[in-house]
Protein backbone atom coordinates (compact mmCIF):
# COMPACT_ATOMS: atom_id res chain seq x y z
CA UNK A 1 0.00 0.00 0.00
CA UNK A 2 1.53 2.98 -1.17
CA UNK A 3 -0.75 5.67 -0.02
CA UNK A 4 0.63 8.33 2.08
CA UNK A 5 -0.74 11.59 3.62
CA UNK A 6 1.54 14.94 4.17
CA UNK A 7 0.41 17.38 7.06
CA UNK A 8 2.42 20.73 6.44
CA UNK A 9 2.79 24.05 4.90
CA UNK A 10 1.25 25.32 1.22
CA UNK A 11 3.52 28.48 0.12
CA UNK A 12 3.93 30.46 -2.66
CA UNK A 13 7.73 30.87 -3.23
CA UNK A 14 9.11 34.15 -4.41
CA UNK A 15 12.71 33.54 -6.05
CA UNK A 16 14.93 35.95 -7.00
CA UNK A 17 18.56 34.66 -8.31
CA UNK A 18 21.56 36.36 -7.32
CA UNK A 19 25.45 36.58 -7.82
CA UNK A 20 26.01 35.98 -4.18
CA UNK A 21 23.34 36.36 -0.96
CA UNK A 22 23.18 39.96 0.34
CA UNK A 23 24.80 41.01 3.60
CA UNK A 24 22.54 43.47 6.12
CA UNK A 25 22.10 46.82 4.81
CA UNK A 26 23.60 45.36 0.94
CA UNK A 27 21.64 46.22 -1.88
CA UNK A 28 22.51 43.93 -4.90
CA UNK A 29 20.55 43.28 -8.32
CA UNK A 30 19.25 40.06 -9.45
CA UNK A 31 19.55 38.61 -12.74
CA UNK A 32 16.23 36.00 -12.90
CA UNK A 33 12.92 36.25 -11.11
CA UNK A 34 9.96 33.43 -10.89
CA UNK A 35 7.09 32.65 -9.06
CA UNK A 36 6.56 28.79 -7.89
CA UNK A 37 4.70 26.92 -5.83
CA UNK A 38 5.96 25.66 -2.54
CA UNK A 39 6.01 25.39 0.87
CA UNK A 40 7.95 22.14 2.71
CA UNK A 41 4.31 19.96 2.85
CA UNK A 42 3.43 20.83 -0.55
CA UNK A 43 6.61 20.19 -1.56
CA UNK A 44 6.27 16.58 -0.09
CA UNK A 45 3.34 16.26 -1.37
CA UNK A 46 3.90 16.96 -4.52
CA UNK A 47 7.31 14.87 -4.90
CA UNK A 48 5.23 11.64 -3.40
CA UNK A 49 2.81 12.09 -5.99
CA UNK A 50 5.64 12.30 -8.77
CA UNK A 51 7.45 9.68 -7.94
CA UNK A 52 4.87 6.96 -7.87
CA UNK A 53 2.83 7.32 -4.41
CA UNK A 54 -0.69 8.20 -3.69
CA UNK A 55 -0.48 11.28 -1.72
CA UNK A 56 -2.81 13.10 0.43
CA UNK A 57 -2.37 16.09 1.52
CA UNK A 58 -3.75 18.26 5.01
CA UNK A 59 -3.00 21.82 5.05
CA UNK A 60 -4.52 25.30 5.07
CA UNK A 61 -4.09 28.12 2.51
CA UNK A 62 -5.33 31.82 2.01
CA UNK A 63 -8.39 32.51 0.37
CA UNK A 64 -6.86 34.73 -2.04
CA UNK A 65 -5.15 34.42 -5.66
CA UNK A 66 -2.11 32.43 -3.99
CA UNK A 67 -4.21 30.05 -2.08
CA UNK A 68 -6.60 29.25 -5.02
CA UNK A 69 -3.70 28.39 -7.80
CA UNK A 70 -1.69 26.01 -5.15
CA UNK A 71 -5.25 24.73 -4.61
CA UNK A 72 -5.77 24.36 -8.52
CA UNK A 73 -2.29 23.18 -9.01
CA UNK A 74 -1.84 20.42 -5.97
CA UNK A 75 -5.29 18.68 -7.72
CA UNK A 76 -3.67 18.72 -11.28
CA UNK A 77 -0.82 16.99 -9.58
CA UNK A 78 -2.88 14.09 -8.44
CA UNK A 79 -2.90 15.26 -4.70
CA UNK A 80 -5.96 14.35 -2.63
CA UNK A 81 -7.29 18.37 -1.33
CA UNK A 82 -10.31 16.98 0.49
CA UNK A 83 -8.44 18.61 3.62
CA UNK A 84 -6.62 21.77 2.03
CA UNK A 85 -8.93 24.19 3.72
CA UNK A 86 -9.50 27.65 2.38
CA UNK A 87 -8.70 30.09 5.03
CA UNK A 88 -10.59 33.45 4.82
CA UNK A 89 -8.72 36.50 6.82
CA UNK A 90 -5.19 35.18 6.47
CA UNK A 91 -3.05 35.34 3.33
CA UNK A 92 -1.47 32.52 1.99
CA UNK A 93 1.92 31.51 3.48
CA UNK A 94 4.94 33.01 1.26
CA UNK A 95 8.32 32.42 0.90
CA UNK A 96 10.91 35.01 -0.23
CA UNK A 97 13.83 32.97 -2.29
CA UNK A 98 17.71 34.54 -2.66
CA UNK A 99 19.68 31.78 -4.89
CA UNK A 100 23.28 32.45 -5.57
CA UNK A 101 25.38 31.57 -8.22
CA UNK A 102 26.82 27.90 -6.21
CA UNK A 103 23.23 27.00 -5.77
CA UNK A 104 22.66 27.91 -1.97
CA UNK A 105 20.21 29.83 -0.81
CA UNK A 106 18.16 32.22 2.19
CA UNK A 107 14.87 31.87 2.68
CA UNK A 108 12.22 34.21 4.56
CA UNK A 109 8.54 32.68 5.18
CA UNK A 110 5.72 34.51 6.11
CA UNK A 111 3.62 31.57 7.25
CA UNK A 112 0.03 33.01 6.78
CA UNK A 113 -2.64 30.28 6.73
CA UNK A 114 -0.22 27.85 7.90
CA UNK A 115 -0.41 28.94 11.68
CA UNK A 116 -4.05 28.31 11.56
CA UNK A 117 -3.99 24.80 10.69
CA UNK A 118 -5.19 23.11 13.87
CA UNK A 119 -6.46 19.92 16.02
CA UNK A 120 -9.49 20.15 14.84
CA UNK A 121 -8.58 20.42 11.14
CA UNK A 122 -6.60 17.13 12.04
CA UNK A 123 -9.70 15.43 13.60
CA UNK A 124 -11.47 15.99 10.24
CA UNK A 125 -8.76 14.49 8.09
CA UNK A 126 -8.24 11.28 10.79
CA UNK A 127 -9.45 9.50 7.90
CA UNK A 128 -7.14 9.87 5.46
CA UNK A 129 -4.47 9.63 8.21
CA UNK A 130 -5.65 6.02 9.34
CA UNK A 131 -5.64 4.72 6.44
CA UNK A 132 -2.43 5.67 4.80
CA UNK A 133 0.68 3.53 5.39
CA UNK A 134 2.71 6.83 5.80
CA UNK A 135 2.81 10.15 7.51
CA UNK A 136 5.34 12.29 6.78
CA UNK A 137 5.25 16.42 8.53
CA UNK A 138 7.30 19.02 8.97
CA UNK A 139 7.74 21.90 10.91
CA UNK A 140 6.06 25.00 8.92
CA UNK A 141 2.75 24.26 11.14
CA UNK A 142 1.64 24.55 14.26
CA UNK A 143 3.52 21.46 16.60
CA UNK A 144 0.20 20.71 18.34
CA UNK A 145 -1.26 20.06 15.62
CA UNK A 146 1.54 17.67 14.54
CA UNK A 147 1.78 16.00 17.54
CA UNK A 148 -2.50 15.63 17.19
CA UNK A 149 -1.72 13.88 13.64
CA UNK A 150 1.00 11.40 15.18
CA UNK A 151 -0.69 10.77 17.92
CA UNK A 152 -3.79 9.63 15.26
CA UNK A 153 -1.08 7.74 13.01
CA UNK A 154 0.81 6.17 15.96
CA UNK A 155 -2.36 4.76 17.37
CA UNK A 156 -3.77 3.27 13.80
CA UNK A 157 -0.54 1.65 13.15
CA UNK A 158 0.59 4.02 10.56
CA UNK A 159 4.36 4.24 10.42
CA UNK A 160 5.20 8.73 11.02
CA UNK A 161 7.90 10.25 9.35
CA UNK A 162 9.02 13.63 10.24
CA UNK A 163 11.35 15.75 9.16
CA UNK A 164 12.51 18.43 11.68
CA UNK A 165 12.77 21.40 9.32
CA UNK A 166 12.89 24.27 10.08
CA UNK A 167 14.03 23.46 13.39
CA UNK A 168 12.00 25.61 16.66
CA UNK A 169 13.69 27.38 18.97
CA UNK A 170 12.79 24.88 21.34
CA UNK A 171 13.33 21.38 21.66
CA UNK A 172 10.52 19.31 19.69
CA UNK A 173 8.16 17.63 22.84
CA UNK A 174 8.45 14.07 24.07
CA UNK A 175 4.66 13.65 23.08
CA UNK A 176 5.55 14.19 19.69
CA UNK A 177 9.01 12.41 19.33
CA UNK A 178 7.54 9.13 21.27
CA UNK A 179 4.93 8.58 17.93
CA UNK A 180 7.90 9.48 15.52
CA UNK A 181 8.87 6.17 13.72
CA UNK A 182 11.80 8.01 11.19
CA UNK A 183 13.22 11.43 11.70
CA UNK A 184 15.32 13.01 8.73
CA UNK A 185 17.36 15.92 9.95
CA UNK A 186 20.49 17.70 7.95
CA UNK A 187 23.75 18.06 10.02
CA UNK A 188 22.22 21.23 11.29
CA UNK A 189 18.94 20.18 12.67
CA UNK A 190 20.91 16.96 14.06
CA UNK A 191 23.60 19.50 15.93
CA UNK A 192 20.44 21.07 17.28
CA UNK A 193 18.70 18.17 18.33
CA UNK A 194 21.58 16.23 20.06
CA UNK A 195 23.88 19.17 21.39
CA UNK A 196 26.28 18.04 19.32
CA UNK A 197 28.59 19.65 16.78
CA UNK A 198 28.03 17.03 13.66
CA UNK A 199 31.20 17.27 11.51
CA UNK A 200 32.50 14.03 10.64
CA UNK A 201 31.13 10.16 10.93
CA UNK A 202 32.28 9.79 14.82
CA UNK A 203 29.77 12.85 15.93
CA UNK A 204 27.07 11.71 13.15
CA UNK A 205 26.97 8.42 15.14
CA UNK A 206 26.86 10.53 18.61
CA UNK A 207 23.70 12.39 17.12
CA UNK A 208 22.24 9.47 15.76
CA UNK A 209 22.79 7.62 19.61
CA UNK A 210 21.45 10.78 21.05
CA UNK A 211 18.58 11.29 19.01
CA UNK A 212 17.68 7.47 19.31
CA UNK A 213 17.75 8.10 22.82
CA UNK A 214 14.60 10.96 22.59
CA UNK A 215 12.42 7.71 21.23
CA UNK A 216 13.10 7.78 17.66
CA UNK A 217 14.32 4.81 16.63
CA UNK A 218 15.58 4.90 13.32
CA UNK A 219 17.17 8.77 12.17
CA UNK A 220 18.72 9.50 9.29
CA UNK A 221 20.71 12.36 8.84
CA UNK A 222 21.14 13.88 5.69
CA UNK A 223 24.45 15.81 4.32
CA UNK A 224 24.33 17.02 1.13
CA UNK A 225 27.14 15.95 -1.21
CA UNK A 226 28.25 13.42 1.51
CA UNK A 227 24.86 11.60 0.80
CA UNK A 228 23.05 10.39 4.05
CA UNK A 229 23.78 8.55 6.70
CA UNK A 230 21.60 6.06 9.16
CA UNK A 231 22.50 3.36 11.56
CA UNK A 232 22.09 -0.41 10.44
CA UNK A 233 22.42 -3.53 12.59
CA UNK A 234 24.40 -1.14 15.21
CA UNK A 235 26.67 0.22 12.38
CA UNK A 236 26.61 3.36 10.80
CA UNK A 237 25.97 3.35 7.18
CA UNK A 238 26.84 6.20 4.57
CA UNK A 239 24.79 5.56 1.49
CA UNK A 240 26.65 8.45 -1.15
CA UNK A 241 25.02 11.07 -2.84
CA UNK A 242 24.75 11.13 -7.10
CA UNK A 243 27.31 13.69 -7.80
CA UNK A 244 25.96 16.45 -9.93
CA UNK A 245 26.28 20.04 -11.06
CA UNK A 246 24.36 22.27 -8.68
CA UNK A 247 21.82 25.54 -9.66
CA UNK A 248 19.71 25.52 -7.09
CA UNK A 249 18.99 23.17 -3.84
CA UNK A 250 15.48 24.91 -2.86
CA UNK A 251 13.06 21.46 -1.92
CA UNK A 252 15.98 19.17 -2.04
CA UNK A 253 15.02 18.19 1.61
CA UNK A 254 11.50 17.94 0.23
CA UNK A 255 12.24 15.47 -2.53
CA UNK A 256 14.31 13.08 -0.53
CA UNK A 257 11.89 13.21 2.05
CA UNK A 258 8.67 12.68 -0.57
CA UNK A 259 10.99 10.26 -2.55
CA UNK A 260 12.14 8.28 1.03
CA UNK A 261 8.69 7.96 2.03
CA UNK A 262 7.29 6.32 -1.54
CA UNK A 263 10.40 3.66 -1.29
CA UNK A 264 9.59 2.75 1.80
CA UNK A 265 5.86 2.57 0.73
CA UNK A 266 6.90 -0.39 -1.78
CA UNK A 267 8.71 -2.32 0.66
CA UNK A 268 12.15 -1.04 0.32
CA UNK A 269 14.86 -1.81 2.60
CA UNK A 270 15.94 1.04 4.35
CA UNK A 271 19.20 1.47 2.28
CA UNK A 272 17.86 1.27 -1.26
CA UNK A 273 15.04 3.72 -0.19
CA UNK A 274 17.74 6.38 0.90
CA UNK A 275 19.60 5.46 -1.99
CA UNK A 276 16.40 6.38 -3.94
CA UNK A 277 15.49 9.38 -2.60
CA UNK A 278 19.50 10.58 -2.86
CA UNK A 279 19.00 9.99 -6.40
CA UNK A 280 15.83 12.18 -6.29
CA UNK A 281 17.17 15.10 -4.72
CA UNK A 282 20.11 15.08 -6.68
CA UNK A 283 17.96 15.76 -9.66
CA UNK A 284 15.85 18.44 -7.98
CA UNK A 285 19.25 20.54 -7.26
CA UNK A 286 20.17 20.72 -11.17
CA UNK A 287 16.67 23.21 -11.31
CA UNK A 288 15.49 26.17 -10.30
CA UNK A 289 12.51 26.44 -8.01
CA UNK A 290 10.55 24.25 -5.40
CA UNK A 291 8.02 22.29 -6.88
CA UNK A 292 9.78 22.94 -11.19
CA UNK A 293 12.59 21.27 -9.70
CA UNK A 294 11.08 17.79 -8.51
CA UNK A 295 11.61 14.77 -10.71
CA UNK A 296 8.75 12.30 -11.80
CA UNK A 297 9.57 8.65 -11.27
CA UNK A 298 10.68 8.12 -14.91
CA UNK A 299 13.64 10.08 -14.27
CA UNK A 300 15.19 8.28 -11.25
CA UNK A 301 16.15 4.95 -13.56
CA UNK A 302 16.15 2.83 -10.42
Amino acid sequence: MNKITVIGSCNTDLVVRCDHIPRPGETILGTDFITNQGGKGANQAVAVARLGGDASFIARVGDDNFGHESLQLLRQEGINTDHVSLTAGAPTGIAMISVDDNGENSIIVAGGANAMLNEADVDAAAEVIRTASILLMQLETPIPTLTRAAQIAHDSGVKVVLNPAPFPKEHLPEQLLKNVDIITPNETESSMMANIAVTDEASVLKAIERIRLMGVSNVIITAGGAGAYTVVNDKLLNVPAFKTDVIDTTAAGDTFCGALCVALSEGKPIADAIRFANKAASISVTRMGAWRSIPRREEINM
